[in-house]
C-alpha cells in the first residue's frame, strides 16, 4: 500500500519542529528513523497532514558521560547504544538489550527518542528505560519538562507527550558498584518482537541484595516493573527457594493477552522462566564483581 498524501518539512531546530507541531494541532508526525512510522503510513494506520523531519537538527545525537549519569540524545541510533564504550562500561545490560532489537539495518536507522515515543508493548528500549529509572527531557510550545520513565508510558503506543511536544534527551543513572545484570528474551525468530523478555539488576551489600530491579516487556499493554518481586528480593541472599518465590510473584503480577504468537498462559509461564534466569545471571555477575 501507499501512504495518504501529506506535506513534508525539514526542521533545523527543536523550536522549528515544535512550531510546526503546534500549527498542525495534532495532525502532524515527527519522523527520524521512520522504522515504525513508515510501515504505519503505508498501511494507512496513521494519516498525518504533515511529516516533520528532525534528522538535520544539530546536537540531538550523542552519548555523554557525566559524574552520575549517561545522557543520550533523542536522535542517537540503536546501533550507537549497542556499540558505545560508555554504555558497555556503565550500563552493559543496555548494550546487550540493543542486540535484540530487530536487525542491524533497522538498528542503524531507528532512534532512541523514536522508540520511546512509539512505546511498542513488546519493544526492548521502553523496558530498559523503566529498568534503569531513566528520565526523559521533553520540549514543547509551553516550555521544557522532565518526566520519569515510569510516568511516561501510559498504554500501548501511548505516552505522556502532548501534540506539540518532542523528546530531546534521555538521562540514564549509572548502575551502583557491585551490580550484576541479566537479560533474557524469547522471540519466534531472531529480530522479531519479543513474545516475552525480562531484564534484571541486583546490587549486593554484605552478601545480600541491597537493591533489585526487574522489568518485563511483551506481557502487557506497556513494559512494566515487577515491584512486588523486587521487594521480595531486597535484603536476602539468592537461593533456589527464593527464585521460585520470585517466579510465582512475577507470574501473578501479569495478565498477558492471547494473540497469534502465543497464548496468555504460555506468555505467563515464559515470563516466570525468563525472570528466574535473569535473576540468576544478575546474582552471578554481581558476585563475580565482588571477587
Amino acid at each position: 500500500m501507499k501512504p495518504a498524501a501529506f506535506d513534508y518539512v525539514v526542521a533545523d531546530s527543536v523550536d522549528m519542529a515544535i512550531e510546526f507541531l503546534a500549527r498542525a494541532r495534532g495532525s502532524a508526525k515527527i519522523i527520524a528513523g521512520g522504522q515504525s512510522l513508515v510501515p504505519m503510513l503505508n498501511f494507512r494506520l496513521v494519516r498525518p497532514s504533515i511529516l516533520i523531519d528532525i534528522n538535520r537538527i544539530p546536537g540531538l545525537a550523542y552519548i555523554n558521560e557525566i559524574e552520575s549519569d549517561i545522557r543520550v540524545g533523542a536522535l542517537t541510533r540503536h546501533h550507537e547504544l549497542e556499540t558505545s564504550r560508555i554504555i558497555a562500561g556503565h550500563l552493559p545490560i543496555l548494550s546487550c538489550a540493543m542486540t535484540h532489537v530487530a536487525h542491524l539495518a533497522i538498528r542503524n536507522r531507528g532512534t532512541v527518542g523514536g522508540s520511546l515515543s512509539h512505546a511498542d508493548p513488546a519493544a526492548e528500549l521502553p523496558m530498559m528505560a523503566l529498568l534503569l529509572d531513566a528520565e526523559l527531557h521533553i520540549a514543547s510550545a509551553t516550555g521544557r519538562r522532565t518526566v520519569a520513565a515510569r510516568d511516561f508510558f501510559l498504554g500501548a503506543l501511548t505516552v505522556d507527550l502532548t501534540d506539540d511536544a518532542v523528546v530531546t534527551e534521555i538521562v540514564l543513572p549509572k548502575l551502583p558498584p557491585r551490580t550484576g545484570w541479566g537479560f533474557e528474551e524469547v522471540a519466534r525468530r531472531r529480530g522479531d518482537f519479543a513474545i516475552a523478555a525480562v531484564a534484571a539488576t541486583l546490587t549486593l551489600s554484605g552478601g545480600v541484595i541491597a537493591q533489585a530491579r526487574i522489568a518485563l516487556t511483551g506481557v502487557g499493554s506497556t513494559s512494566l516493573r515487577a515491584v512486588e518481586a523486587e521487594t521480595l528480593l531486597n535484603g536476602r541472599a539468592l537461593d533456589r527457594d527464593l527464585i521460585g518465590e520470585v517466579i510465582d510473584v512475577v507470574r501473578g503480577a501479569i495478565k498477558p493477552d492471547t494473540d497469534l504468537h502465543a497464548s496468555s498462559d504460555y506468555r505467563c509461564h515464559l515470563a516466570g522462566v525468563l525472570a528466574g534466569r535473569a535473576i540468576e545471571a544478575a546474582w552471578r555477575r554481581a558476585n563475580e564483581d565482588a571477587e
